[in-house]
């Protein structure tokens, strides 16, 4: 069977202690964090299937950590938990990019129940780019590169993921950096330059072809040499 890594985010133990026996009883990997920083931190790392998160957290809510997860494109299902039944704290964990909302006190059948629907989903959902040796799943967040899985940063991601959308095509430096960094490309600057280096230097192992090159004068395209 398939490992599926689910991430717990709540500031209580005995909450977390009491998800984390359940989860782990039903077949699941369960990582766990017991506030925002530490679940991004986290959610990096460790790439979960699925995210259980609460909504009062110390330093930032869950509200901001959901809200940071869907800004990056990061498309992990997450269910969000709170001690608040409130149309309005529902609304807003939606309107922030939960896929679903559970009250506590819950029944941790129910929440079993939630996890196993959010999961069907996401399979169902899931997409997987690829490009030669390359792949890149945008739900789990997880690059292969043939055997060997690489760790790559989100924005690092997202500029892999926008190139093996596009395979032989040449994507303007003015594109990349409008829609990786949300502002016009300025000539100055060296931020995709230096992106650009991070992701060959962890794609290019010794023995491997380059596959992102660079075009003079316009930009960069993903092909086989």
């Amino acid at each position: 069977m398939k490992e599926i890594k689910i991430l717990i985010i709540d500031d209580d133990p005995k909450i977390r202690a009491m998800l984390k026996r359940s989860l782990t009883y039903a077949g699941y990997t369960v990582v766990m964090a017991e506030d925002g920083m530490a679940g991004w931190d986290s959610v990096i790392k460790n790439k979960p299937q699925l995210i259980i998160l609460d909504i009062m957290l110390p330093e930032i809510d869950g509200f901001e950590v959901c809200h940071l997860l869907r800004k990056e494109e990061i498309a992990i299902p997450i269910l969000m938990l709170t001690a608040k039944d409130e149309i309005r704290d529902r609304v807003k964990g939606l309107d922030c990019g939960a896929d679903d909302y559970l009250v506590k006190p819950f029944a941790l059948e129910e929440l079993l129940a939630r996890v196993r629907a959010l999961l069907r989903r996401n399979s169902r959902e899931q997409e997987v780019l690829e490009f030669e040796t390359l792949k890149a799943n945008t739900k789990t967040y997880q690059v292969w590169q043939g055997e060997r899985e690489v760790e790559l940063t989100p924005k690092e991601f997202k500029i892999l993921t926008l190139f093996m959308a596009h395979p032989n095509q040449v994507i303007t430096r003015e594109k990349l950096m409008e829609t990786i960094w949300g502002y016009d490309y300025e000539a100055e600057s060296n931020v995709l330059e230096v992106y650009i280096g991070y992701l060959r230097h962890k794609l290019e192992e010794e023995g491997e072809e380059r596959l992102i090159h660079t075009v003079r004068g316009v930009g960069y395209v993903l092909k086989k040499k």
